[in-house]
């Protein structure tokens, strides 16, 4: 876990770009005016619906990416084709909503259907884990001359800040490749924790009160004779706000929300006696409290041998937690201001290799996405269970960010500009119309 002085970060408040304010007028705005001069053929049709969408119902406030380190078999999870070859003799199983079929050993989602989709025709060029996972994170390609921000990172960029006195990016049981800030800036970095079993380590001081204030005293003195005749750099390092917000945090009450021990035996056993249950419990608490954006990372996808055993060791730390999330939610009315996305860098080949396993697998693969307003008992695309053919109904990566920002009430063709001067839109891909409800 990196110190906490360069993770808190994290609940910096957004700047606001010059280019933005000086060169180019508000997206949003430019589309009404736009409108009224009879000038709505300037922009793709379904920006024009995802923003009538927008109107109509509150946005949501808050994301949850469950992240399924390796790239989960799609075959084995949200898009079984049972009886076929390629198969394995994996079953499918019914679930809540009706001609909606899981792969078996995902009973507990199965009664939580009613209110999640699957897109079943994700389609990428990325079949490399370090390059599938900032792809799926961040919605661009890998580029040399830029690190685009992870959505993570934008919806604590573009949302407002609000009163939250911990970190507003959190990755719990990070991955080798965790959640970052990019040109936004390493404030917006995820604020990486293990296993909420364990205290967060560094919020407690080991001085007596006496000494830790003769210790702050001391390093004002110090920063006040550094600061003289070098002001743009002190400004630049952030240290003093970084040191401020640490020590906010430190004495915050809403450090609370990561001490799952607080919550009934009986609701902590609904989400599983592992890491990654207790992650996804300290999720919810956390986004009660204000935190924007919370990824929990369930690690082993990667199945290139004995692939069958290990997904159904992985569906069964899964199966419980990802359902009772989607319960616990919606049964604190937290569900339609969370979007909840289960997803990994690619699926898995539909071929079973000679070692029993699957290969990595771009061309078609299926995540799962519920809450904040998203279509729930819907599936998107289907695949061929030989691979031969293209996925019916084939979306990107990058389409899904832009279905998770119109959600979140941001418009995805907003610009912000890198150190580069280059602007970026926060999302290049297209809303998908059908899963915003």
């Amino acid at each position: 876990m990196e110190p906490l002085a360069t993770s808190i970060n994290s609940a910096a408040r957004p700047g606001t770009s010059m280019h933005n304010l000086m060169h180019s007028p508000h997206r949003r705005g430019f589309l009404k005016m736009a409108g009224l001069a009879g000038l709505s053929w300037l922009t793709p049709v379904s920006h024009l619906l995802a923003q009538k969408a927008e109107r109509t119902r509150e946005p949501a406030q808050s994301l949850i990416l469950l992240w399924m380190a390796g790239g989960p078999s799609q075959l084995e999870t949200f898009d079984p084709h049972p009886g076929t070859v390629n198969a394995g003799g994996t079953c499918a199983i019914s679930t809540a909503a009706k001609g909606i079929q899981l792969a078996e050993g995902l009973e507990h989602l199965a009664e939580e259907m009613n209110s999640v989709s699957l897109v079943r025709s994700l389609v990428s060029k990325e079949g490399d884990h370090e390059r599938g996972t900032y792809y799926t994170k961040t919605g661009y390609r890998p580029d040399p001359t830029v690190e685009h921000p992870s959505i993570g990172a934008i919806v604590c960029h573009e949302l407002p800040m609000g009163e939250t006195a911990i970190p507003r990016h959190v990755s719990i049981l990070p991955s080798q490749w965790p959640s970052r800030g990019g040109f936004l800036g390493a404030e917006y970095d995820a604020f990486k924790i293990g296993d909420p079993a364990e205290k967060v380590p560094d919020l407690t001081s080991f001085a007596l009160p006496v000494r830790e204030k003769q210790r702050v005293s001391d390093l004002d003195v110090v920063e006040r004779t550094f600061a003289r005749g070098r002001q743009k750099r002190v400004e630049g390092t952030q240290h003093r706000a970084t040191i401020e917000r640490a020590r906010t945090m430190m004495t915050s009450a809403q450090l609370a929300a990561f001490e799952i021990s607080r919550e009934p035996q009986s609701l902590q056993a609904a989400y599983g006696n592992t890491p990654f249950g207790r992650a996804c419990l300290a999720a919810r608490r956390l986004i009660e409290v204000g935190v924007r954006c919370v990824e929990v990372t369930l690690d082993g996808w990667d199945t290139h041998a004995n692939n069958h055993a290990l997904v159904r060791e992985r569906k069964t730390i899964l199966d419980p937690a990802f359902a009772a999330l989607i319960r616990d939610l919606r049964e604190r009315d937290l569900l339609k201001k969370t979007i909840v996305i289960c997803a990994g860098e690619f699926g898995r080949t539909p071929r079973i290799n000679p070692a029993g396993g699957r290969d990595h697998w771009p061309n078609g693969y299926s995540l799962a996405i519920a809450g904040g307003g998203i279509r729930g008992g819907f599936v998107l695309g289907e695949t061929d269970p030989e691979g031969l053919k293209d996925p019916v109904d084939h979306v990107s990566t990058a389409d899904v960010h832009a279905t998770v920002l119109t959600a979140l009430g941001l418009d995805s063709l907003k610009e912000n500009v890198s150190p580069q001067k280059r602007p970026i839109k926060l999302s290049q891909g297209e809303p998908i119309q059908s899963l915003l409800a």
